[in-house]
């Protein structure tokens, strides 16, 4: 099994439990490990793949606690830098009685890692590095950081996935930036995943296969386009194709599109780069047909974290 290393956010998520409370009203809050690229090593993990994360976290409880919980899926954390100067990053979030999510981002540690800290991770023992964090787009170190480890991905011949999790309450006054720099990974990814929102916000497309048509003349990899209930939209080698979505009844969404990217460099993790180009249309198609099972899966549980303690490599053989 091909080494995976994933990089970005790691975060504690502080979820209201007060229903349709502002956070300012709301007075129980759950604590929740999280940060995208984090939940995906967890994912990765938790199917049995060998995965590590370069991250930065505070020298404090919550720090802690994030270490903790991704050695228990058993993801390296040889990686994850201790800031002893800044706070680890929280994420408050109120579900609105409307569906709308009251948010508040209060970034420390995450921002802070800098090309020093990633210096000594030895790059050519990974085969697959993912980057799925907008909050690396913000100013601060981080920004510099993945521009330098995506260089240097790239330099070992990586196979690059990315994955921008577009977020409108942290750019949505400077959209324009944050599509100028997702363009440039999804130009160099061998492979990325966006939403429907996501993909209509970068490509300035309104329609769903005009997007597809834009992203496969400005990456020539394998892309994925998800589409909630109506499924997913994959670009390979210049086809299009609709991937079912497995009928559930949701208990909660959050993880689902970390478990299928997760899931998707999970199932790449034990091929080569040769293998990796060599893959065919189907063989693509399986991949991505796993890969919403691990999303489905998902969802079926309270919170990403307590999701991923159900995953294995045995549902896609259901």
């Amino acid at each position: 099994m091909n080494k995976i290393l994933c990089i970005g956010e790691a975060l504690i998520d502080m979820i209201c439990t007060d229903k349709g409370k502002s956070l300012s009203d709301g007075e129980h809050f759950l604590k929740k490990a999280g940060g995208a690229p984090t939940n995906v090593a967890a994912a990765i993990a938790a199917l049995g793949g060998n995965v590590e994360i370069s991250a930065k976290v505070g020298k404090d409880p919550f720090g802690a606690h994030l270490i903790e919980v991704l050695k228990n899926f058993g993801v390296s954390t040889d990686a994850i830098k201790i800031d002893p100067n800044h706070f680890t990053t929280f994420a408050f979030v109120s579900l609105m009685e409307n569906g709308e999510r009251d948010f508040y981002f209060n970034r420390g540690a995450d921002g802070m890692l800098d090309t020093e800290d990633v210096k000594a991770i030895d790059m050519s023992s990974f085969l697959i590095s993912h980057f799925g964090s907008a909050t690396a787009f913000l100013p601060g170190p981080l920004q510099s950081t993945y521009e330098f480890l995506l260089s240097k991905a790239i330099e070992h011949h990586h196979f690059i996935s990315f994955d921008p999790n577009y977020r409108e309450l942290l750019f949505g006054n400077n959209k324009a930036e944050f599509i100028k720099r997702s363009l440039n990974f999804i130009q160099q990814a061998n492979f990325f995943k966006v939403s429907d929102e996501e993909a209509f916000l970068i490509s300035g497309k309104t329609q769903l296969n005009e997007a597809a048509e834009y992203f496969g003349k400005y990456n020539n990899g394998v892309f994925a386009i998800t589409l909630g209930k109506d499924g997913t939209l994959i670009g390979i080698q210049g086809e299009t194709r609709i991937i079912p979505s497995i009928p559930i009844i949701p208990v909660d969404t959050t993880g689902a599109g970390d478990a299928f990217v997760g899931a998707v460099l999970y199932q790449l993790s034990k091929f080569n780069n040769h293998e990796i180009n060599s893959l065919d249309i189907n063989q693509w198609i399986s991949i991505f047909e796993n890969a919403n099972k691990a999303g489905a899966r998902t969802c079926e549980y309270m919170g990403a974290m307590e999701a991923f303690k159900h995953l294995s490599s045995d549902i896609f053989n259901s």
